[in-house]
């Protein structure tokens, strides 16, 4: 089975890309879900997310204010840092799991899409990367349509990988700076050269 990752810069288009992927009909697993489930109450990571960033991360209801969450993190990359070294683990192993569910159900190729694949290391255990980007001022106006003020803009790029490194790294791009059907349109090509290097036999 090929294993794929799919990445790109924030608001380039890695979701919409995922999706177009999971509606031609390739399992697709969206890594931020996982945190998210990770940061639920009764989670590993919870307990632990808590004792570090204490209850002003929390909700009345005692659920994470992943927003909150988030202006901590982004503000002080310490802390950023921190907290990746808190979720990525649990991720890992359930990207781990979910990949050999793939395999035992037959599939040919599985794609895990997240945002930090490559700043997290794990894209060396990918057979195939693929990255999504757009035009830097299309990530800044797609953010300020999402409600975040340009200080957060900034802090969210600043978090990750230049654009330009994740290209570098990418066996394959999808150029999201275009309309959508441009960007269906790259999806299904790149589906059908998946499927037919997943088919071949090995060198």
């Amino acid at each position: 089975m090929l294993r794929v990752g799919l990445t790109g810069g924030i608001a380039c288009g890695k979701t919409t890309v995922a999706r177009m992927f999971a509606a031609l009909g390739l399992p697709v697993l969206e890594a931020d879900s996982v945190a998210h489930t990770l940061l639920e109450p009764g989670q590993p990571a919870y307990a632990a997310v808590v004792a570090e960033f204490g209850p002003q991360v929390l909700r009345a209801d005692g659920t994470v204010d992943r927003s909150r969450l988030g202006e901590i993190v982004f503000a002080d990359r310490n802390r950023l840092e921190r907290l990746n070294q808190l979720v990525h683990p649990g991720v890992r192993e359930a990207i781990e799991r979910w990949f050999l569910e793939q395999a035992g159900r037959g599939a040919q190729v599985a794609i895990v899409e997240a945002a930090l694949l490559v700043e997290a290391g794990y894209h060396r255990q990918f057979d195939r990367l693929i990255v999504v980007w757009c035009r830097p001022e299309q990530q800044r106006e797609r953010l300020l349509a999402r409600g975040l003020s340009p200080s957060m803009i900034e802090q969210r790029i600043a978090a990750q990988w230049p654009l330009e490194e994740k290209l570098r790294l990418a066996d394959d791009v999808v150029d999201c700076s275009g309309s959508l059907e441009q960007t269906q349109r790259q999806v299904e090509a790149l589906a059908t050269q998946l499927a037919t290097r997943a088919a071949a036999p090995p060198d």
